[in-house]
Formats: C-alpha cells, structure tokens, sequence
C-alpha cells in the first residue's frame, strides 16, 4: 500500500479519509489495520494521522478493545456546521407538531449539492424505515419523497445537472432512470406534494413538501414517513393539507435571503 500526497499537504485529505471510514464503522468503531486500509493509507501514517485526530478531540479509542471511533468533538462540530440559521431550531416545533397530529415520523431534509441530507426527525408510534436512516444520514437527491421534493423545485437547468450527475449513480439501485426523475418531478410540480413509496423499502411509504422562499427555491423539505396501510388514498389529502401548512409556517419564518440555506451543504464544507 502507498500513500498519496504523503507530504503535509497530503495529511488532510488522508485525515478526512479516516474519519470517513470511522464515520461508515458505526459506534463500535474499528482496528487500526482495517481503517487503513479502507482509507488507502499505510498503518504507520494511520496512526499518526489517528493519534492527531485525538489529540484534537475528534477521534477516541476504546481502551478496552482498541478500536478507533469519533469523538465528541466531531458531533459538536458537526452539529453546528449542518445547521446553517439555526434551522434545526426553527423547523422543530413544527415536527413535533406533524408527528403529533398524523402519528408518524417526521423528517426535516436540506440539499447538500448532488444530495439531501437529514437535519432532524421526530420519531411516530410506528417503527419505519427510511433512505437517510438517522439524522445526518444522505440519500441521493432525488430518491424518497422529501429529497424528490427539492429536486422538484430547483430551476431546470439546476434539475437537470443534478439528474445527469446523479444517474451514473444510480446504475445498480432499484427503478431509478431518467424516466423515473422525470415522472416524479413532473408529479410533484403539478401536485405541489411528493407521494407514496418507491418499493424499495417495502411496506413503508411517505408524503413530503418544500418549505420554498419567496422566488420559489426549495430551503428544505418536510416530510412524514409511514406504512403503506396508513397512507392509504383517504388519508392522503389530510396528511398533504397539515404539511402544507407547517411548510408555509416555517416558510415564513426562515430567512428567505440567508445563502446559507440554499446549499446547506456547501457552506457546512460537505462540497
């Protein structure tokens, strides 16, 4: 194994390296070799770079079995840079609300360039399943009802360069083609609302709206995930009718002029 760039200009991208594959072992954490070598670096520079980490407080070791893991650091830092205007503050009195009223789980997402992000959720009664797992977790923008709602209401030009950038990506994964965007951005810009599942995730289903500025971008997106039984076709127009009314609530509570929120992502260094 060699490393790339194994000079000090080198040192950061091999750093961030690490914490990506710290990031993919989950809270168990992982062996100095194996973080290695999914990161492509040697042990030795594993281990410096690791050691570094730690005395910054954004790596941490278990001194039982050794295994490498973030610190609580890195959430504390993570937390304030994916939460641009205090966003997470201002959306959540409204998902509390939403998974009150409908019972459901409740999502709030933001674009972070090719992706949707999720900033919060509220947990309903109902287990569920979802493509952004727990907060933090992205999904291709575009896959699930509430990242196909920012998709939606991008300008096209921004659409369709997300659309081309993405496909490649989506090769090997279920029913997603162009037709596939296409259809599901023409419904929701005919509907003003994202429906139903993609059968994916089989049983569960959602509904989710942009909260839109004044031009008519998408800050973010709102949403509810649920079962298929629940979001049956006489229930749906309620749930629609109590999203819509939180996005236009939170609408006009965030700031339509803050760049911040156009792409979150970028300015929390994500792009």
């Amino acid at each position: 194994m060699e490393d790339v760039g194994a000079g000090p200009s080198g040192s950061l991208p091999r750093a961030v390296a690490l914490l990506r594959v710290l990031a993919a072992s989950g809270g168990e954490g992982i062996r100095l070799t194996d973080a290695a070598e999914r990161a492509g670096v040697t042990p030795a520079s594993a281990h410096r770079l690791l050691r570094m980490l730690i005395d910054e407080g954004l790596v941490e070791q278990d001194v039982r079995n050794k295994h490498y893991r973030l610190g609580i650091e890195f959430f504390s830092l993570a937390a304030r840079a994916g939460n641009p205007g205090n966003l997470r503050e201002v959306c959540r009195p409204g998902l509390l609300r939403l998974s009150a009223a409908l019972g459901d789980t409740a999502f709030l997402l933001v674009r972070s360039g090719y992706d949707a992000v999720c900033l919060d959720r509220c947990e309903g009664p109902v287990p569920i399943r979802s493509f952004t797992g727990d907060i933090g977790g992205k999904v291709i923008l575009g896959v699930g009802q509430a990242s196909m709602a920012i998709l939606a209401h991008l300008p096209e030009a921004e659409r369709d360069e997300v659309i081309r950038f993405n496909l490649p990506r989506l090769l090997n994964f279920g029913p997603f083609d162009e037709v596939f965007f296409r259809k599901g951005i023409e419904q929701v810009r005919e509907t003003g609302y994202a429906a139903r599942g993609s059968g994916l995730l089989p049983g569960m289903a959602g509904v989710a709206v942009a909260v839109l500025d004044r031009e008519g971008r998408p800050l973010a997106a709102i949403s509810i995930g649920t079962t298929v039984e629940r979001l049956n076709a006489e229930r749906l127009p309620t749930v629609v009718q109590v999203l819509r009314r939180e996005a236009e609530a939170l609408a006009a509570k965030i700031n339509p002029f803050d760049a911040a929120l156009r792409k979150p992502g970028h300015y929390a260094g994500s792009y």
